[in-house]
């Protein structure tokens, strides 16, 4: 696949990517059974993730969604800027982050700050893709579906400045 100048090759399939969400899900539903859980989808990339997930968690939930902004191009600026707001009252309430992908671990840092000061009883994250070797902060992170090298993806709601977000698999950049 080719974005822009830059040429991509597929990370992980549709079939894997489907697997993995529902063995997300199928936790998620044992873990909050008695809970109903608040989910909170991270705009823009995580759209597919969270459509694919609430699809298949079948307990009674709520859904919600914030925009932040931290990319440039096709690295993490560390600058974390709130476009969009959250209108639910958090307190008390049980909720889980949904997140395509974790790099640097600032932009959910900030949320779940955010989050804890809103009286949340507990907040989980549930992301995608994590990069482990790209973290900054410590971070206890309850649902991982795959651990990634430290490489550009793009795909399932990822992008490159814009484009590659409409695809059913995720695709790593080659070199």
């Amino acid at each position: 696949m080719k974005i822009k100048n830059k040429s991509f090759k597929v990370l992980i399939d549709e079939h894997t990517l489907q697997d993995k969400i529902a063995s997300l899900a199928h936790k998620i539903n044992k873990d909050y059974k008695d809970k109903r859980p608040l989910f909170i989808g991270i705009l823009n990339g995580s759209f597919m993730f969270v459509a694919d997930i609430m699809k298949t968690v079948n307990i009674e939930s709520e859904i919600s969604f914030i925009k932040l902004a931290s990319y440039t191009e096709m690295s993490s600026s560390g600058n974390v800027r709130e476009l969009i707001g959250l209108s639910e009252n958090l307190f008390n309430r049980h909720v889980v982050v949904l997140e395509d992908i974790i790099d640097s671990g600032l932009t959910i840092s900030s949320v779940l700050e955010e989050l804890k000061e809103r009286g949340a009883a507990s907040v989980e994250i549930a992301t995608m893709l994590l990069k482990p070797e790209a973290l900054k902060v410590d971070l206890a992170i309850k649902y991982v579906g795959f651990e990634i090298t430290n490489e550009f993806v793009v795909g399932f709601g990822l992008d490159y400045d814009g484009i590659g977000r409409n695809t059913r698999a995720i695709y790593q950049l080659k070199h």
